[in-house]
């Protein structure tokens, strides 16, 4: 699998260990965990399972877990003979560090190194695609993968979740016909690849497919629907062709039983899925506040201390959509703090000082009804709002944010424009469609 080797040190048990932790972590299953702590049981001294260990706790952006893993690394480190890490264990250590420290982009970039030197190193392949998923960066996120690629055999166990892999960078690159081609491939080769059935869902939003997306998701609901930690992502994805399609109460349904209600984990990339689907209702001018109060007391402890700003833009989200607007001013004022304070290699602070800020203040302003405040800050950075991670779909929000603020603000020479760059991108949605006729009316009533 390119996991195991010489260039690994451990017992053959760890490292046995250490090969179905990868396996289950490309396929986002919950036994990752075990097999980590089953690679530190059996050798306290293998490397890759402190850096596992640690690389879950990072991956999973909550302030806690990454406090959790500052404090176990260098612990664990200390007692390891460091002189005997293989260059490429020291790779990864360097990338964990680097993380730690807050530098996420020097940590994909040290991952990157590791990748070019071992291309088989599914490890370094997932954690790193990952933090490209973090930091929008869709060039990388596509070839990083690619640039691995020739070094794998389609036998290989692991080859459906690395293709999977890079068929999400080329959706997210704009390389839709080749996405489609590369991810329903990935899933044919390994059906429990969810990560590309992910893609696939992508690829459709791109490119108004609803029934394409729905029809999809519904055949592979039993492999993608339950048993991993992408099944939330997932029915979101579901929810968005539902909205799509006009059928708001069935959106709502999947959104009680499976994003958001009392038996929920409040898990924060769970918690940003429900308040961007609630969010989209709220731009249609739907109330949810029962539901909206509900996610925002969720979001409470998962933003402190700053640590994501695309965490911290769902969160405001809740809290306007709750009527709290004094908790999401708040929040900016501490981020505002967090800014002036933090060092430059920190990646959330650029993140955050040039992108969440203004969208979590024009999220706010949208709330108090000051649309033209919305637009005066969506619009100078609605082309580099990728900065502070996330997907096309994901980010969607925020464009369907300027538009309405520039509707509701009579700026209809903006929203035209606006509503035309997205009907020429996905002619076949019916939102953008719907969006043309409202625009369209609105100007014919003016003139």
């Amino acid at each position: 699998m390119g996991t195991n080797g010489a260039d690994l040190r451990g017992t053959r048990e760890a490292l046995d260990h250490v090969e179905a932790a990868t396996d289950a972590l490309l396929h986002f299953r919950g036994a990752v965990e075990d097999e980590v702590a089953s690679v530190l049981a059996s050798d306290p001294t293998c490397a890759m399972g402190h850096v596992l260990d640690a690389y879950l706790r990072l991956l999973t952006t909550e302030p806690a877990d990454a406090d959790e893993a500052a404090a176990r690394f260098p612990a664990a480190l200390a007692a390891l003979p460091r002189e005997r890490l293989t260059a490429r264990e020291h790779g990864h250590v360097d990338a964990v560090e680097r993380w730690l420290r807050g530098d996420m982009r020097g940590a994909g970039a040290r991952l990157l190194e590791v990748t070019r030197d071992h291309p088989r190193d599914a490890i370094a392949l997932a954690v790193g695609h990952q933090i490209d998923f973090f930091t929008g960066d869709a060039v990388v996120l596509r070839d990083r993968v690619g640039g691995a690629l020739s070094a794998w055999e389609e036998d290989d166990p692991l080859y459906g979740p690395v293709l999977g892999m890079y068929a999400f960078g080329l959706e997210e690159a704009g390389h839709y016909d080749r996405s489609e081609e590369v991810a329903l491939r990935a899933v044919a080769l390994d059906a429990r690849d969810v990560w590309g059935i992910h893609a696939v869902a992508h690829t459709y939003e791109m490119q108004g497919r609803v029934a394409d997306g729905v029809r999809y998701l519904e055949a592979r609901e039993p492999e993608w629907a339950e048993g991993n930690f992408f099944t939330a992502h997932n029915w979101w994805h579901y929810c968005l062709y539902l909205l799509e399609g006009g059928e708001v109460g069935r959106a709502l349904e999947v959104y009680d039983r499976e994003l958001h209600n009392d038996e929920v984990e409040l898990v924060s990339m769970q918690l940003l899925d429900a308040a961007a689907l609630l969010w989209r209702l709220l731009l249609d001018g739907r109330d949810e506040s029962v539901r909206w109060r509900a996610l925002a007391a969720a979001w409470e402890q998962k933003v402190e201390p700053a640590f994501y700003a695309f965490n911290d833009m769902h969160a405001v989200m809740s809290w306007v959509g709750a009527g709290d607007l004094a908790r999401a001013e708040r929040l900016i004022a501490d981020r505002r703090r967090y800014v002036e304070l933090t060092p430059a290699e920190v990646s959330n602070r650029a993140m955050t000082r040039d992108v969440g800020l203004p969208v979590c203040q024009a999220l706010l302003a949208f709330g108090q009804g000051r649309y033209d405040a919305v637009v005066e800050l969506l619009h100078p950075i609605r082309h580099r709002i990728n900065e502070f991670g996330g997907s096309h779909a994901q980010r969607d929000a925020v464009s369907r944010t300027l538009l309405e603020a520039a509707i509701r603000a009579g700026r209809l020479s903006l929203a035209r424009t606006l509503v035309s760059e997205r009907l020429f991108v996905r002619p076949s949605s019916p939102w953008n469609g719907f969006k043309r006729a409202q625009v369209d009316r609105l100007a014919a009533e003016k003139s």
